[in-house]
């Protein structure tokens, strides 16, 4: 773990040095080159749920095309990555197939009420994460853990162990031991343990329409395609994910929290009426600089080379689009329900902060919550793992000026505050 009182230097951040292990893992996988062929993909996955019916979404099979034709097209991934992307595909549809067979058992699911969520909303690196994490401190409160979101739907015959652990548990503690071993500063940029609460979108990837796959490839061609996708039709199935994890785990009320939502406010509230949003704002060029220094450091073992214009060009144009969106479509959420959280005042002001959301949702903000509250946020200080020094002109060849330029919109809509770009 790195130490929370030095920064972070990462003087290789777009010309990497590798180490033995990260060369060794590179060459093995070069060696042994990855088939992304879908019948191939569907079979393994129906091997594994021991079930075979994709449900009755004819535009399923052509999203699933879309999806991997997206990554065929990224020529500059390497093995591991195409490795990495194809064991995801697998995965998503795995857990679809296991989730209608779980449907056509138990139909009541689809009966099963989510009631009043509370839903954050913001930027990537905006303070979504440990806002998201705090409230599910709250005993009263449903949330997604890492582990449960990656394996929505239990294997057949999977159960918890002898340690009372569910075996979708221990097999993500392992996938994340390993990348900690291989890529250790991740943990200072976003550290996704097995109980670190996730984004319920990688439940909507199970109907292969959100944008996560922009996370893991260079794939214009994807975003432009999941732009034009019905969402309201996706973001009802993500709701159908969600009763039948609450079937499956519990009927709490729901946190959840995903930057997608930005441009999905209309899907969002439309799925979710009764919800109450808390959106965090933060200076765009800290979120883009954040994002793209994110990337580049994982890139050293996804890619061939890591350029860095590239990075800066789609991601400030990603985040344009997403608060653009956020901007323009915010008054669809009623202003009675909705808090706006500015990325400074998550410092030391959480509880207030939380005082407030809690009494535009209705909600019974309990003794045994604060306290929970309080005991997250003394385990969880900012920089807990390391804080990273960022230098946007040395590793990226731009200034925050020149990028700021373009979000004089966002600064002329919300409270937010210039950042240093350095710190």
């Amino acid at each position: 773990m790195a130490d929370a009182a030095h920064p972070i230097d990462i003087d290789d951040l777009t010309a990497p040095r590798l180490t033995e292990v990260q060369r060794s893992i590179l060459e093995y996988a070069e060696a042994h080159p990855v088939d992304l062929k879908i019948d191939r993909i569907v079979e393994e996955a129906a091997a594994l749920a021991g079930a075979d019916d994709l449900g009755d979404d004819e535009g399923f099979g052509q999203r699933l095309a879309a999806h991997v034709d997206a990554v065929e097209q990224d020529e500059g991934l390497t093995q591991v990555a195409r490795r990495t992307v194809r064991d995801r595909v697998v995965r998503l549809v795995r857990n679809r197939l296991s989730l209608v067979d779980l449907l056509r058992r138990y139909p009541e699911i689809e009966t099963i009420p989510i009631e009043k969520p509370l839903i954050v909303v913001g930027m990537p690196r905006s303070g979504t994460t440990h806002l998201v994490n705090l409230i599910a401190a709250d005993p009263q409160r449903r949330s997604l853990p890492f582990w449960e979101s990656q394996e929505p739907m239990p294997l057949p015959g999977h159960g918890p162990g002898p340690d009372g652990r569910d075996a979708r548990f221990h097999s993500i503690k392992a996938q994340h031991d390993a990348l900690e071993s291989t890529s250790p500063l991740l943990a200072a940029m976003h550290d996704r343990f097995p109980e670190a609460i996730e984004e319920e979108i990688e439940l909507l990837d199970l109907d292969c329409a959100s944008y996560v796959l922009e996370w893991h490839a260079r794939v214009p061609g994807w975003r432009d395609f999941y732009l034009g996708l019905d969402q309201e039709r996706h973001y009802r199935y993500m709701r159908k994910v969600l009763q039948a994890l609450t079937f499956l785990r519990g009927p709490r009320t729901w946190v959840l929290k995903s930057p997608q939502h930005s441009e999905q406010l209309g899907p969002l509230m439309a799925t979710f009426p009764d919800a109450t949003v808390a959106f965090t704002h933060r200076d765009p060029i800290a979120v883009v600089q954040s994002t793209i220094t994110m990337m580049a450091y994982s890139d050293r073992l996804r890619r061939h080379a890591i350029e860095p214009d590239w990075l800066v060009e789609y991601w400030t144009d990603r985040v344009h689009r997403l608060l653009s969106a956020s901007v323009r479509d915010r008054a669809l959420v009623p202003a009675e329900r909705r808090v706006d959280i500015s990325f400074h005042q998550l410092n030391g002001n959480e509880i207030p902060l939380l005082e407030q959301l809690y009494a535009r949702a209705g909600a019974e903000l309990t003794d045994e919550a604060r306290r929970r509250f309080q005991n997250y946020l003394d385990d969880n200080p900012r920089g807990k793992h390391g804080r990273l020094r960022y230098d946007l002109p040395g590793h990226f060849g731009v200034t925050a000026e020149e990028l700021r330029e373009r979000f004089e919109f966002y600064f002329d809509a919300y409270d937010v505050r210039i950042e240093d770009p350095s710190a």
